[in-house]
């Protein structure tokens, strides 16, 4: 399989540069990172791509099996790294793709430096000691909805999710991103998000690692960014003078400065 065309593969920047690879959430596609790729092609070979299933990626490679688990977009990453040889990568992960790049460092630990995850959560649903935003029966709501009008669940929640009601343009764009989704493609990524439990995989980590959280987020509680923090050693915690879930739109100078000053002094 053409992996480049499978998974719609840029890359950009300076050729010789140090790798990062820049890694989507749910819903969203590569277009995401634009308003941070200036800075950081000043300095890095940027790698971007789609996952399968989104923006525009080759949808006859979807399998709804192998996409119904973060193991399966972990499989993406790892093909990209392999079909361009990818060493030394620093791996900047939006929301759920902050894990989907743990369990990918995991599996290929050789390829990977140093970890950025921008917005995570590894687990949505709060418990006993742990708070992760949402309670069980909001979860199984917000999937009920998903599923039974994905548009209009789109128009709703995209607005909610990326915050910023004064820069209304912000929450269009990422309404326009949803709703270019295919909603059967859609609804296994959700549940695959939204169910998904991280929490024990974030002990793996073992690379220098980046949580960059914002200073109010719907999506990520700022309990969970200190969780991450605390879960992963020696990881550093920023918090973004930004609202919303997607600080790569909403903030992107702030959040492209973050990551590069993370990189130039992480060993």
């Amino acid at each position: 399989m053409d992996i480049r065309r499978r998974n719609n593969i840029t890359v950009t920047g300076c050729a010789d540069g140090p790798v990062i690879l820049l890694a989507h959430g749910f819903g969203c596609d590569q277009n995401m990172w634009r308003l941070v790729l200036p800075r950081l092609a000043e300095d890095f070979r940027v790698v971007l791509f789609d996952y399968v299933g989104s923006g525009r990626s080759d949808p006859s490679a979807w399998n709804e099996q192998r996409y119904s688990s973060l193991d399966g977009y972990a499989g993406d990453v790892l093909e990209v790294c392999e079909e361009l040889d990818l060493r030394d990568v620093t791996f900047v992960g939006h929301s759920v793709s902050a894990m989907v790049g743990v369990l990918a460092a995991a599996r290929t630990p050789q390829r990977f430096s140093r970890l950025v995850m921008v917005a995570p959560s590894p687990c949505y649903i709060d418990e006993e000691g742990y708070r992760g935003g949402f309670s069980a029966d909001d979860i199984d709501e917000l999937l009920e909805s998903l599923e039974s009008n994905y548009l209009g669940w789109s128009a709703a929640m995209a607005p909610v999710i990326m915050g910023n009601a004064d820069r209304p343009e912000l929450g269009e764009e990422l309404t326009t991103s949803f709703c270019a989704t295919d909603p059967d493609m859609a609804r296994v990524f959700a549940r695959a998000t939204f169910l998904s439990d991280s929490r024990e995989d974030l002990k793996t980590v073992t690379v220098p690692t980046l949580v960059l959280e914002c200073k109010q987020d719907v999506i990520a509680p700022r309990e969970v960014g200190a969780y991450v923090n605390e879960a992963i050693p020696g990881s550093r915690l920023v918090t973004l003078e930004a609202t919303g879930h997607c600080p790569q739109l909403s903030a992107p100078q702030a959040t492209a400065g973050a990551i590069v000053d993370f990189i130039k002094m992480a060993p």
